[in-house]
């Protein structure tokens, strides 16, 4: 039975138990995977070879345009040709061409690096997502379906990143297209969560008590860096914006006084009033700092790797996805998405339980209501111990359950 256009509406996005593949004609079909992408592909043979091309997705593919393409595929074996070699030969025959790497590599130049604070993560993910697939095309042939097919790959996996790469992307073709490189920006009318699925959901997402277990556990079992489990945990301790912590020098840790000192430009609140926030620092969070001040030599608190720079956004934005791919694949523990802020808003709706308003909007550095908000931040450190140890013992009993 052929596909219709009902039975592909029916069932894109339709969540299912594994990959499916159902057939159309002519040696084209569809595969479906277990989250309800829906990919046109062609079998044939070459050569004695079993070939699989995929030919775009569902519905930025229509069924007409896809059954159309295959068609073009197949009078390509009619000549002998391999459809799937003679489409890159045809998308690398401009060979001085400039490419995607080499117009971003200006666009970072000229703009990036002088505009965004994440330039340095932006230049990674690309390195490590876009380049290796996509990177050494004339930029002017690539493609909407080229793009997707990175993009809609990477959201199932790591949609924070997609998001990021969707965002940059866009401007770099906007650029390109300004300097009259390309004609047509391709993603222009592309939106995360419209056409990739990237549900943000960071409005009301608070971990409960058995999911901060299953994070801690994680965090302790998995083998990313330790470095990296460190700040996972002081993120969750301090309920602090994550960006504070990666920027931190040493000296902003006082372990003779006891607190943590986090410098005007460090803190998004800061560069309005001109005021440090400052934390006290518990036994449990000191083990944790010291730990973390012996992994460099730099002056940072945290540094990206083999490097004496601040701990990037980028590799940070990364590490919620690693702790619920670890809990699916060894503890088959399923977790609804969160990200680094989620761990700040757990902490704050759990500060509720053990201060007063004002004082667990202190602690995750907001400015107090009133003549308060012009006090002496020290005034407050015995509250904020406080509701900081009741806090640390209720996570000590969580990882302690059995």
């Amino acid at each position: 039975m052929s596909l219709t256009d009902a039975w592909l509406k029916n069932n894109n996005g339709k969540v299912r138990d594994k990959t499916e593949e159902v057939a159309d004609r002519d040696s084209m079909s569809v595969r479906i995977s277990p989250k309800g992408k829906i990919v046109f592909q062609l079998r044939y043979r070459f050569a004695g070879k079993a070939e699989r091309l995929d030919l775009g997705t569902y519905p930025h593919l229509s069924l007409k345009d896809a059954r159309i393409k295959a068609n073009e595929m197949r009078s390509l074996l009619d000549k002998g040709q391999n459809p799937k070699i003679e489409i890159r030969v045809q998308q690398q025959k401009y060979i001085n061409a400039i490419t995607l790497k080499e117009v971003f590599d200006d666009w970072y130049e000229s703009y990036c690096v002088k505009k965004k604070s994440s330039a340095a993560d932006i230049r990674t993910s690309f390195e490590l997502h876009v380049f290796p697939k996509i990177g050494d095309l004339p930029i002017d042939r690539i493609t909407l379906q080229q793009w997707l097919a990175v993009l809609e790959e990477l959201a199932e996996e790591k949609p924070s990143i997609a998001e990021r790469i969707l965002t940059n992307a866009k401007q770099v073709l906007k650029w390109a297209k300004k300097r009259e490189l390309l004609i047509v920006n391709a993603l222009s009318d592309i939106y995360a969560k419209e056409d990739l699925g990237i549900e943000k959901n960071r409005v009301n997402r608070i971990l409960d008590d058995e999911e901060i277990t299953m994070v801690l556990m994680a965090i302790d079992e998995s083998k990313i860096l330790p470095k990296n489990k460190i700040f996972l945990k002081l993120c969750l301790m301090f309920g602090c914006r994550n960006g504070e912590l990666r920027k931190a020098k040493k000296q902003d840790f006082d372990l003779k006084k006891k607190v943590w000192i986090v410098p005007v430009e460090n803190n998004k609140v800061g560069k309005k009033t001109g005021r440090e926030i400052i934390r006290p620092i518990l036994p449990e969070m000191e083990d944790l700092i010291i730990e973390a001040m012996e992994h460099n030599n730099s002056e940072y608190f945290l540094t990206n790797d083999n490097a004496d720079t601040p701990m990037g956004n980028g590799a940070s934005i990364a590490l919620p996805a690693n702790v619920m791919e670890r809990l699916r694949r060894h503890h088959d523990y399923h977790m609804k998405h969160w990200t680094l802020h989620d761990l700040r808003r757990t902490a704050r709706t759990n500060f509720s339980a053990f201060t007063s308003r004002d004082v667990a909007e202190l602690m995750i550095g907001h400015v107090m209501p009133g003549e308060q908000g012009t006090y002496d931040y020290y005034e407050y450190i015995p509250q904020q111990t406080e509701a900081y140890t009741k806090w640390l013992d209720k996570l000590t009993c969580l990882t302690k359950k059995p």
